[in-house]
């Protein structure tokens, strides 16, 4: 059976806190929600909020080969007629050929919110529908607070649903608004609601099912409600909206898809599902959840030297699907708890094969342990272990060799950048064959120490110019210690292309950042291919 797939990212994701997508967002996010199989993308609300209405505007609707771009609103307003109601106009003036109006199915809604009768709220939907059908648009119906309504009157809420299909609506979809329900009682209302609508003459409805997040169980209820006979599934890409989000739709797809005979999307769809949740964590400037399923960069990560074990023999023992599936992969992550096949098969990921190098294996295993020992942690610093490996087994370059540095923070009524402080770092340094003394200052000694480090060097290795510093963490390990305690520096750095973390521990935290500074820089030049210089270079030195 086809299981229908309708977005609704554009509209009520964007109401999560944080994101704010602009006209550019939304256009930029179109193509991508259609290549994971969406039949249904939902723009906005065109009348009701400006930014809505350009996009309608703008949108090349001729660019959707296989979704139908669809309009939101609300039926007519208490009192007026369809044809008369400014906010439908605006509907029907976006052009979109699908039409969603969200109708009042709990009649506490219907008395105390809209304020109106239970008659009138009936005619509202009924008067809605006819009208946007009689001026060529396909319509659906949002029941609104749909559970929490059918719970405590399933008699009205029903006449709702019922008065949707019979006004000529394609779908009636069935809101848990709330997010409070649970998947038994999902499955029980939806199944009992086509009883119910069988009683009545509505028999093979085509119903929808739109989950809240607010018990943590949106993707779980999303199912059930499939389930027991719903036939569209409503979300947002990578569980975006309000309060906790909406169900996260890629979750949903890969479900449907991957553990189920309904059918949802293609495979070549599906391989999509990691790549545009990562390209649209970057249009929406939401960083990733490495935990979300399916697609998230932990989904497929291992770690204890067991799990390692027998996914060297067969993958599919510690695996409930294969990753490739849905674009991802699977990943090795390194700690105290490593045993030889988890560094065996990390190794594999950068390219060095440790298969029956067993003193490699043996000296890499005790240096992570120890290392772990002292605080230091891979699991989350692919790159720092990438450098230990090659330091072991002798394939590490030696970009420059550090003769020593200094940070210092000092006062002074001129400076201007950080009130009355700023910090001052100099570095000595050989590199391409010279002698290199520079002096940076910053706002804090890591900044000072990195400006430094990259005047130091940017004569002979230009290449460092394009990496970044996005992100500094700071765990104090042996807390009992007080300000005497062991710091843990994690640094994530990118080049515009690929992002890597490196890790550094030390007695204070610029030390440790100092580790995890310079290893990120020699990374990042040993993951662009560049070999060490020794010519002397042009530009000053010393």
């Amino acid at each position: 059976m086809k299981i229908d797939v309708y977005d609704v990212t554009l509209r009520d994701g964007a109401q999560q806190e944080g994101i704010n997508l602009s006209v550019s967002d939304k256009l930029a996010l179109l193509p991508l929600i259609e290549s994971i199989g969406a039949d249904y993308i939902e723009g906005g609300w065109p009348g009701a909020i400006p930014r809505d209405t350009q996009f309608f505007a703008q949108v090349d609707q001729s660019s959707l080969h296989t979704a139908k771009l669809t309009a939101f609103g609300a039926t007519r307003k208490a009192g007026l007629t369809a044809a008369t109601d400014p906010q439908i106009a605006a509907l029907i003036d976006s052009g979109a050929p699908v039409i969603t109006l969200v109708a009042k199915s709990d009649i506490r809604h219907v008395e105390q919110a809209l304020r109106t009768t239970p008659t009138e709220n009936l005619a509202m939907v009924r008067d809605s529908v006819e009208y946007v059908r009689s001026q060529g648009r396909e319509v659906m119906i949002d029941v609104e607070h749909f559970f929490d309504g059918y719970r405590f009157d399933p008699e009205y809420t029903t006449s709702v649903v019922a008065e949707s299909f019979a006004s000529g609506a394609k779908c009636a979809v069935l809101c848990d608004t709330n997010g409070g329900s649970l998947p038994h009682e999902v499955f029980h209302i939806v199944h009992e609601l086509l009883e119910r609508l069988a009683a009545v003459g509505i028999t093979d409805p085509y119903l929808g099912i739109h989950a809240h997040d607010d018990a943590g169980c949106a993707v779980a209820n999303t199912i059930a409600a499939v389930r027991a006979g719903c036939r569209q599934v409503q979300g947002t890409i990578n569980g975006y909206g309000e309060r906790t989000g909406n169900a996260n739709l890629l979750t949903i797809i890969a479900n449907l898809a991957l553990k189920t005979d309904f059918d949802v999307a293609t495979p070549e769809e599906l391989s999509q599902l990691t790549s545009v949740s990562h390209t649209a964590s970057e249009i929406t400037n939401i960083s990733p959840y490495g935990r979300q399923p399916y697609v998230g960069a932990s989904a497929f990560a291992h770690k204890a030297g067991l799990h390692a074990s027998a996914i060297r023999v067969n993958p599919d023992l510690y695996q409930h699907t294969d990753p490739l599936a849905v674009g991802n992969d699977m990943r090795m992550v390194i700690s105290d708890m490593a045993g030889r096949a988890s560094i065996e098969l990390k190794a594999r990921e950068f390219g060095i094969d440790l298969a029956g190098r067993k003193d490699a294996l043996i000296a890499i295993t005790n240096r992570v342990k120890a290392a772990e020992a002292q605080g230091y942690t891979y699991d989350a610093a692919d790159a720092s272990f990438e450098l230990l490996v090659r330091a072991v087994v002798g394939e590490l370059p030696e970009y420059f060799q550090v003769e020593a540095w200094r940070a210092n923070i000092s006062t002074s009524p001129n400076y201007s950048q950080a009130g009355d402080t700023f910090s001052e770092a100099t570095v000595k340094l050989y590199a391409g064959g010279r002698r290199y003394m520079r002096v940076g200052e910053g706002v804090g000694p890591v900044e000072a120490l990195d400006r430094a480090l990259r005047t130091a060097l940017k004569n002979v290795y230009p290449e460092l110019l394009a990496i970044e510093l996005i992100d500094f963490k700071v765990r104090i390990l042996d807390t009992h210690q007080g300000t005497g305690a062991t710091t843990r520096v994690m640094i994530e750095l990118s080049d515009g292309h690929k992002v890597w973390h490196t890790v550094g521990v030390g007695a204070d935290v610029v030390e440790a950042s100092w580790e995890a500074l310079t290893d990120g820089y020699i990374y990042g030049l040993m993951r662009v291919g560049v070999e060490p210089r020794v010519d002397e270079p042009s530009g000053d030195c010393e």
